[in-house]
């Protein structure tokens, strides 16, 4: 049973926290916060405290559609080009005629701080820094000339706000200011103003910094934003003065953070940000702290508390600090901090991606920076779609909701840009999209011309469908999204014009981010064969039947397969070139082995060749890319070299005692590229989950197969797991020791024939909906099985 959130030792009980022993000086050192929209860093000083803000739709720019016009007139030149061997021709070509106009997307922006500021205290003593992963609430506490302090900070859902407590213990001993600021602020359009009706409160309103002029003065954008600080509750003395209130002589105080913007789509930006942040501020502000935690509580514990994760044997000390316990990760290699990484994992999720709020992009929704790396956007050559592997087996699929409503969007921005650049039915997404849909490629052609997006977003479509057996989610949304995919490459494969195989192939496109512009990647066709194999499964539950299914077929039987070159490995490309000795941090044609499921162990020579590819590769890269490789080992059904390239992310970065200079993680347990991204934290979650678990193999009848602990390493000789989902409607439950299963439970939610294996044992049934099977350590039925 997890401790009461207000008991200071909570986490250390449940071991569902992160900790520290003093303030941060970093903002990777800061605590996250988010209720999917707005989201928060705590960085918990003692005379100032900061929450760097964000709202998940304030980005540069405005509704704006990318296309090039007259770009599929190039179209030809280009595959000729290239089907010619003139490549740097053809890259030449593209970004003179077939590139996004203007050439870069938007930026995701910070939205402010709200700053906290406190009289000089004597030297705080007993301080202590936590976010509670099961409460979802940050608390700040320390004892400063004989008095105790506390806050307590969480981003509320219900409330769409966050809420932050503070107290002493000692009555008419708590005084600060409040003081709301922002980097877009600095401008002539934006302010600060007061009010006191019907409660005190702070509202900071402007626009963002979204360019300059011929003269390098900035001039506003589009977006408009409206932030809020209300007073909800004090015992104290209160007034408004010099843009803060100021509270003084309090022993407690709440107050209640609100933002909005002018957003209401990707093409309409008409709503009102002031009215927005006011009518959440004045809703909320009526409830007390009591009932705004209570409500929080039960909107956010069902949803984290449906997994738990135990993995021992224990090792080391983890009543450390956490940044402590990852220094000493090296040398312990505790199972207990891999454990709290992959809760830390699904905490995020559910903090930056909710249904009806923005998709998590490359740093979740957390960033306090005008120029952020990679603008914050959402690539999708990898990344973006790392984020929600997460979503089904962590038993988390209402996140991936903000997904598939990009998906919507992308689908309607898409088909312009498949008509513009292709001249083709159906719609298309290169490599990044941004707030505003744009869909055609961008930044460069070496590596922006990439058009299989859209499949690989289809594929979380499907995996959906498979987790749940939600017919109504696959016949009204999932399958007509896939058809408009499969359309369009349906209009722009090409026959490869060099014999003898003649060959259906993909292109202009590259092999994401190397090798340059290229026909036929192996990744393209892995996804492309996905897409089509999936429509055509799809339509025969739906009850299509429309003529474009056997061209589908037709076109995966012609697609390029996949080929073993010289060095044993899986060819990135078309022809055998691959280099050995090259370890880029991109491993794209192993798609096909993890996210996709056409390399398994039933296709051992093609599952021999992506393990040679991944040995060149190397365990080393930047955080998604190891994340990447934990998977991939897990397929392979190798725990323990999936295990050592997790310990490889577990360093902590920039550290002069780890040495490690990248590829690691933060001290806020933050994923590091570096500098931060957060796909790694969602990358290496799921594949500690793949590591316990998988399902991506079906048997005959559309049987489900599910395989208990198929990459288990030696160092996790024990643990438990609850609430894992699997494909075909499962939720397993499981134990092991010394290495080997020693119970499972498996709850059947669709009522599908299932297979389930775990080493040398194997069991078949039929099951029945809303079943319980309670299997032995020899995957024998027991007496308990409920039907």
């Amino acid at each position: 049973m997890t401790a009461h959130a207000d008991d200071p030792t909570a986490e250390q009980g449940s071991g569902l926290a992160l900790w520290y022993d003093a303030p941060a000086e970093r903002w990777t050192e800061a605590l996250p916060i988010g209720n999917g929209r707005l989201g928060a860093m705590i960085f918990g000083g003692v005379a100032e405290e900061r929450l760097q803000l964000n709202e998940d739709t304030l980005w540069t720019g405005g509704p704006h559609c990318y296309d090039h016009p007259g770009a599929a007139e190039a179209l030809p030149e280009l595959r000729r080009l290239l089907f010619a061997g003139r490549q740097r021709e053809a890259e030449a070509l593209a970004m003179e005629r077939f590139m996004s106009i203007p050439l870069r997307q938007r930026a995701y922006q910070p939205l402010g701080d709200l700053k906290l500021t406190f009289p000089v205290h004597g030297k705080a003593v007993n301080y202590r820094r936590q976010l509670d992963l099961d409460a979802a609430i940050a608390t700040t506490e320390y004892e400063a000339d004989g008095f105790r302090y506390r806050r307590e900070i969480f981003a509320s859902a219900p409330a769409r706000a966050i809420v932050v407590r503070l107290s002493s213990n000692r009555a008419g001993q708590l005084s600060f200011n409040a003081a709301l600021d922002s980097p877009q602020t600095d401008l002539e359009f934006s302010e600060v103003r007061f009010g006191a009706s019907p409660k005190p409160s702070l509202r900071l309103t402007g626009r963002v910094r979204d360019q300059v002029d011929q003269t390098g003065a900035p001039v506003p954008g589009e977006m408009k934003f409206a932030a809020n600080v209300t007073l909800i509750e004090t015992d104290g003395n209160v007034s408004i003065d010099a843009r803060a209130l100021r509270i003084s002589h309090a022993t407690h105080a709440t107050l209640l953070v609100t933002a909005a913007t002018n957003f209401v789509n990707f093409q309409d930006i008409s709503a009102d940000p002031i009215k927005r942040s006011d009518e959440d501020a004045e809703q909320s502000a009526r409830d007390s702290f009591e009932t705004l935690r209570r409500d929080h509580l039960a909107d956010y514990q069902p949803l984290f508390r449906r997994a738990t994760l135990q993995l021992g044997p224990p090792a080391g000390d983890a009543s450390l600090p956490t940044d402590q316990r990852i220094l000493n990760y090296a040398e312990d290699q505790d199972p207990r901090l891999a454990a709290l990484f992959f809760q830390y994992g699904r905490y995020l999720l559910i903090a930056c991606s909710r249904p009806g709020d923005q998709p998590a992009n490359l740093q979740g929704m957390w960033n306090d920076r005008l120029k952020p790396s990679w603008d914050s956007k959402h690539t999708t050559n990898i990344n973006f779609e790392m984020n929600y592997w997460l979503a089904e087996i962590a038993n988390l699929p209402g996140c991936a909701e903000p997904l598939f409503a990009a998906v919507d969007d992308l689908a309607v921005s898409g088909a312009r840009t498949a008509r513009t650049h292709y001249d083709a039915d159906g719609w298309v997404v290169h490599h990044n999209f941004d707030l505003w849909r744009g869909t055609a490629p961008i930044n460069n052609s070496t590596h922006g011309i990439w058009p299989t997006g859209g499949a690989w977003l289809c594929h979380h479509l499907w995996q959906h469908y498979l987790y749940t057996g939600d017919k109504t989610f696959l016949r009204e949304r999932a399958y007509p999204l896939m058809r408009g995919a499969a359309e369009f490459f349906v209009d722009t494969l090409v026959e490869d014009r060099r014999p003898p195989e003649h060959w259906l192939v993909s292109g202009p496109s590259n092999s994401p981010e190397q090798g340059g512009l290229v026909i036929g990647p192996t990744m393209d066709h892995q996804l492309i064969r996905d897409l089509l194999a999936n429509c055509v499964a799809a339509a025969a539950i739906v009850g299509d039947d429309r003529p474009e299914i056997a061209k589908w077929q037709a076109m995966q039987r012609r697609l390029a397969p996949n080929r073993i070159g010289r060095h044993g490995q899986l060819q990135e490309w078309l022809e055998d070139v691959d280099d050995p000795h090259n370890d880029h941090r991109h491993v794209s044609h192993l798609w096909g082995l993890y996210p996709g499921s056409e390399i398994t162990v039933e296709t051992p020579e093609l599952l021999q060749a992506a393990q040679k590819s991944l040995e060149f590769r190397g365990n080393e890269g930047t955080g998604w890319s190891r994340a990447w490789k934990i998977n991939f080992w897990a397929r392979l059904r190798n725990g323990d070299r999936a295990w050592h390239v997790l310990n490889g992310l577990l360093t902590l970065t920039d550290s002069p005692k780890t040495k490690n200079r990248g590829g690691g993680v933060y001290p806020n347990l933050f994923d590091a590229h570096p500098p931060f991204q957060i796909d790694g934290n969602f990358g290496a979650a799921a594949g500690i989950a793949e590591m316990l678990l998988q399902s991506h193999l079906s048997g005959p009848d559309d049987s489900a197969i599910i395989e208990l602990l198929p990459a288990l390493p030696v160092a996790w000789s024990e643990g438990e797991v609850a609430g894992f989902r699997a494909r075909g409607g499962f939720e397993l439950s499981f134990a092991w020791k010394g290495g080997k299963l020693a119970r499972a439970t498996v709850k059947s939610l669709l009522g599908k024939p299932l297979t389930i294996r775990c080493g040398d044992h194997s069991l078949s049934l039929p099951t029945k909906i809303g079943a319980e099977y309670e299997l032995d350590a020899d995957l024998q039925l027991s007496t308990a099985s409920k039907e």
